[in-house]
């Protein structure tokens, strides 16, 4: 049995120990079943909840939730459109979202895959620098898609490397 400062206070028998975290007013709560004996700890139970419970919050808040943006490509799609959506695509992979590139075929496009899987091509090598893929093109019924993650930077405590200041 442990006592409410953290101090050991010996093995005991269940009715002592109920008895003894009474008299203080507190709970006696099993922090270790499986133990031989089991450990028992005299704690006021509501704050020890509480504080679980804040702790959880806590890892909670810490927690990041990446979202897969998609951007739609057709494969007849233009030089600006191409550019206005890849400018979209970087930016949402530096802000650490996942991006969703499709390439939806419609009739007789089908015929011509390879101008779809052109344009994911250029999409992979143009955003190299901030993305990596995670899934390669592949067709799905009538689209072809290709799934790019945010660049993981090797080496956690190195700095950032950044467009030199003027």
């Amino acid at each position: 049995m442990i006592g409410e400062e953290g101090e050991q206070l010996g093995v005991m028998d269940v009715r002592d120990a109920v008895r003894a975290a009474r008299e203080k007013g507190l709970d006696l709560v099993e922090v270790a079943p499986n133990a031989d004996p089991p450990v028992c700890r005299i704690i006021d139970f509501g704050k020890y909840q509480y504080e679980a419970k804040k702790k959880a919050n806590e890892a909670k808040k810490k927690q990041v939730t990446i979202t897969v943006k998609e951007v739609k490509f057709r494969p007849g799609t233009d030089d600006h459109d191409y550019e206005y959506r890849m400018k979209h695509a970087r930016e949402w992979l530096q802000d650490g979202d996942k991006v969703k590139a499709t390439i939806w075929f419609r009739g007789r496009e089908m015929t011509h895959r390879e101008l779809g899987a052109r344009i994911l091509e250029r999409l992979e090598h143009d955003l190299s620098d901030v993305g990596e893929v995670e899934a390669r093109p592949r067709m799905e019924g009538n689209q072809m898609f290709i799934i790019l993650g945010p660049k993981r930077h090797k080496g956690g405590g190195a700095a950032k490397p950044e467009a030199p200041t003027q």
